[in-house]
């Protein structure tokens, strides 16, 4: 599938604006729901602030009372309320100390989004393959996001309003992408529009707004000396309370790289470069903060830092301690589920069914050595899958798309004279239960022809789903 593709040079510089904030659901009993207010209308305005998003929600009905402003988009009363063009309406509501709302959005941005105004020498986006849907295409880069979810920015498109909303509300804490500090660094990385960004952050972090860092390590660019001095700048910054350091990665469809840090040396030269400022943070805030992708350990052959170094895995989704957050639960799911204690495991031990369980090049040699270490250990093979989709050095289970899984279904070797069943992991759907590259469940079991069970990639559930198969509890 993906030899139809071409690189794409380009993303989206514009997004259909709306209004108001969508309501998905109301709880029903709730105040919301006793002032009259469903699923499928719009709030626009709350005490006589036009709702930008969430964060105006949450700041203006910080209260017991609060009056709304809205619309009943057309048809939602159904065909016989004649309501041939929206509905607008205003009513009041009261709540409890401590109560909620009672009021669920469908989205956290009601206006347009912010949009990325760069030119990343490293953007993931600009080496996806044309033809895929469009929103993996869409370069959000909104401070919003940012604090609503998590979102890495460049703070580069941040106006004078925003940056006065930022410090009127007390925006915080924000996650931004540093990356490096050298201005020629920095422009040669993002772009034109570098030195907003670095100028944005200084005020933020003078006005004591906190931010969690993040730096995209490009080997030869912002490694080595060029590392240190941003790492120095941040460590001189109270405000800052973490950083996040994570390799640059590629796909086939572009030309610009053909490595990385998969190279031991290269990734413990890194690791060896960050140990004293983890080591001074630790001795002087009690924190590790700053943190180092799973990347580095796995690839420089070196043991993983300790789960009290992570600091509670903040940055957890940036891939900073998921392997170790892993190995955790592992064991402590076999203290809990010992055959002693659990007669499952002791039925699973002796089953006459086998597990397949399919999961992504960086992750696999980590599953194997723990399924070859385990009470069920012949009972479960784990099978590694190349990601040829999108290639390069994408090896990471959350990026695997469904014709490469697929292929390696239809290609795995069977256990002969047992029931035997596919596992896939649920990291590589999105929230449509949808790959990457558009396979649903349903099309990985037509491709392969093989029906697929789909696990959670905790390792609790995990172990719970292959248990619960191989005791025939399911």
């Amino acid at each position: 599938m993906a030899e139809r593709f071409e690189v794409a040079d380009y993303a989206p510089s514009a997004r259909p604006g709306s209004r108001g904030g969508l309501i998905a659901k109301v709880d029903e009993g709730s105040p919301a729901w006793e002032a009259g207010l469903r699923a499928g209308m719009v709030l626009t305005e709350a005490n006589g602030l036009v709702l930008r998003d969430l964060i105006d929600w949450y700041w203006v009905s910080d209260d017991l009372e609060v009056t709304v402003s809205g619309f009943v988009p057309v048809g939602l009363l159904g065909d016989d309320a004649g309501d041939d063009e929206p509905f607008e309406f205003d009513c009041d509501l009261e709540r409890a100390v401590g109560q909620s709302w009672g009021i669920e959005f469908a989205d956290a941005i009601f206006d347009d989004m912010h949009l990325c105004v760069n030119d990343c020498l490293f953007c993931f986006m600009s080496m996806l393959p044309e033809g895929m849907r469009d929103t993996l295409y869409l370069r959000d880069d909104d401070y919003r996001l940012s604090f609503l979810q998590g979102n890495f920015v460049t703070l580069t498109n941040v106006g004078e309003d925003d940056l006065d909303r930022i410090l009127d509300q007390r925006i915080s804490p924000l996650h931004v992408s540093v990356h490096a500090v050298d201005p020629v660094v920095r422009r040669r990385l993002i772009g034109e529009n570098e030195a907003r960004g670095m100028e944005v952050l200084e005020r933020l972090l003078e006005a004591g707004i906190d931010c969690h860092a993040q730096i995209v390590l490009v080997p030869d660019i912002n490694d080595g000396k060029v590392l240190e001095e941003t790492l120095s700048w941040l460590e001189g910054h109270h405000h800052v309370l973490s950083c996040s350091i994570v390799p640059l990665g590629y796909t086939r469809f572009q030309t610009r790289f053909d490595a990385s840090f998969r190279d031991p040396v290269r990734a413990l030269e890194v690791i060896e470069l960050v140990s004293p400022f983890q080591e001074r943070a630790r001795r002087d805030r009690d924190i590790t903060r700053f943190h180092l992708a799973d990347e580095f350990y796995l690839n420089a052959q070196v043991p993983l830092p300790l789960a009290e170094e992570y600091d509670g895995f903040g940055q957890y989704e940036d891939g900073i301690g998921m392997v170790r957050s892993f190995l955790e639960e592992w064991d402590a799911f076999w203290r809990a589920h010992s055959a002693s204690a659990d007669e499952r495991v002791g039925r699973a031990m002796t089953s006459d069914r086998h597990a397949h369980l399919f999961t992504g090049e960086a992750f696999g040699p980590t599953l194997i050595r723990c399924f070859e270490h385990c009470p069920i250990a012949g009972r479960v093979s784990v099978h590694v899958v190349r990601n040829d989709f999108f290639g390069g050095d994408v090896d990471v289970t959350g990026l695997l798309c469904g014709c490469d899984i697929s292929r390696a279904i239809a290609e795995t070797v069977h256990v002969p004279g047992v029931e035997e069943q596919m596992f896939i992991p649920d990291a590589m759907f999105n929230a449509d239960g949808v790959t990457l590259d558009d396979y649903a469940k349903e099309d990985i079991e037509r491709e392969s022809g093989w029906p697929v069970d789909v696990l959670s990639c905790s390792a609790e559930d995990m172990l719970d789903g292959i248990v619960a198969f191989l005791s025939q509890d399911r």
